[in-house]
């Protein structure tokens, strides 16, 4: 009989798994009234995550194993098919979840989404460009890295990338018209050691001007991927201890936003009651299917370039729509929300347990040397975004925290943190909230992106 132990260890089925089983011990673990749940997978995944890439990074070349480890590292340890599977499973259970209140939602909170989706974005661009003044050692690329990964985007991140090669290619190219401050800068970006140095004549070789594309492309991935994961502790952590904080009462919210959904609800002629079943595969599957090839289409907004909702956005709004028509044919996207609610659960927990996994390495490694100031930057961003947009949607437009918690999570575009909002406010509801904001945050996050690397740091 053969065992291979490391191929074992390193196999992405297992560390999922584990990673769930230990986080959802975790989860249960009481810290005063205070339990984490099933965002117990998230930080029992980083440490798993950061252990399991270690040992595959100094793994012997002669042990059995070695191949596992090899593609362990090239596939950032759990492959991105599976992150993309599962996200898609959670946000069309969401969005079908949510989708009979979602036109009573738009009715009664449309405007105050769309301001608030863009105040969210707007003042953690504000917060990023701020620390990247403050704070040595951060280039633009990387500043616009981190406020993508701080407010957890996808599509950001995209927007980032493309809007970086265009930038970075106009530098180089524009080489000798450049401030000495500036030519120094970029040289300092192709070689950190500082042995590159310009042609005499003022100009970039050809190989130069790629390396400096790659590197400002390198920039925005690592600033994305050290500030994704504290960003979502910032958003977990937030909807789970504000109403602690400002003292909310939860039974009471839900309570008065009961009431008021359903005053809305009657005196909408629109609103009927439609027949569920308990569920229809079929219908799910074409819900996922459609928002997702929807999620991949790209629209041109002139100076932005072309810009998609990606697979939450894409998911995310079918769902919605789709649940909220009903019944479509031999489809009926109105089911049972038992059923809906534990593909919710299951897909969440692989969710978070798969960003901790393979997000793990860069958040305990950032923690050391000048990485530190990313972390401190994503923290600080994270913060006073979700301040700012507590303190206007609660005190100013007089939101519901059942659904001010959505709104937080989809004006800092995080699903994670969205199904953090559900588990820790005990209903759908939160879902409505965040498909209502999510669309407006998103292109925020777009245009602030592209803007944050012009700025001078």
């Amino acid at each position: 009989m053969q065992f291979n132990l490391a191929a074992w260890a390193m196999n992405p089925f297992v560390l999922m798994m584990i990673t769930i089983f230990l986080g959802m011990l975790f989860g249960k673990l009481k810290f005063g009234k205070f339990t984490f749940g099933l965002s117990g997978c998230l930080f029992v995944g980083l440490v798993i995550g950061w252990w399991v890439y270690r040992l595959a990074s100094a793994f012997p070349k002669t042990e059995l194993g070695h191949n596992a480890a090899l593609q362990l590292i090239k596939n950032g340890v759990i492959d991105e098919g599976f992150f993309t599977l599962f996200l898609i499973l959670f946000i069309a259970a969401v969005g079908l979840l949510a989708s009979k209140d979602i036109g009573v939602i738009i009715k009664k909170y449309g405007s105050k989404f769309i301001i608030l989706g863009f105040l969210i974005t707007f003042f953690g661009a504000m917060a990023t460009y701020g620390m990247a003044l403050i704070l040595p050692g951060i280039n633009s690329y990387e500043v616009t890295g981190v406020y993508t990964g701080a407010l957890t985007s996808s599509p950001g991140l995209a927007a980032a990338l493309e809007s970086a090669r265009e930038h970075s290619s106009q530098l180089a190219e524009n080489y000798d018209s450049l401030s000495e401050r500036k030519k120094q800068e970029l040289l300092k970006t192709i070689d950190p050691l500082g042995r590159a140095k310009a042609k005499d004549a003022g100009f970039l070789t050809e190989e130069q001007k790629k390396q400096f594309i790659k590197s400002a492309e390198a920039g925005i991935g690592v600033g994305h991927s050290v500030g994704y994961p504290f960003g979502v502790l910032i958003v977990i952590l937030s909807v789970n201890f504000l109403p602690t904080i400002f003292k909310i009462d939860l039974k009471k919210e839900r309570e008065i936003f009961s009431r008021e959904i359903n005053k809305t609800r009657i005196s909408n002629p629109l609103n009927k009651k439609q027949d569920t079943v308990r569920f229809d595969l079929t219908a799910f599957i074409v819900a996922c299917f459609l928002g997702y090839t929807f999620g991949r289409l790209k629209f041109n907004l002139g100076p932005l370039g072309y810009v998609g909702f990606g697979s939450t956005g894409g998911v995310l709004l079918s769902s919605l729509i789709l649940g909220h028509i009903g019944k479509i044919g031999i489809f009926n996207f109105r089911m049972d929300n038992k059923i809906l609610g534990v593909i919710r659960e299951i897909s969440l927990a692989f969710f978070l347990a798969i960003i901790g996994l393979r997000y793990g390495f860069y958040a305990f490694t950032a923690l050391s040397g000048t990485g530190i100031y990313l972390v401190i930057t994503s923290l600080v961003v994270g913060l006073i975004a979700i301040i700012i947009g507590y303190l206007v949607g609660r005190y100013i437009f007089k939101l519901n925290w059942i659904m001010l918690a959505g709104a937080l999570c989809g004006g800092m575009t995080s699903t994670p943190g969205l199904g953090a909002a559900i588990e820790a406010v005990g209903s759908d509801e939160p879902a409505a909230g965040y498909g209502g904001i999510y669309p407006f945050a998103l292109l925020g996050m777009v245009i602030f992106s592209i803007i944050l690397h012009n700025l001078p740091i």
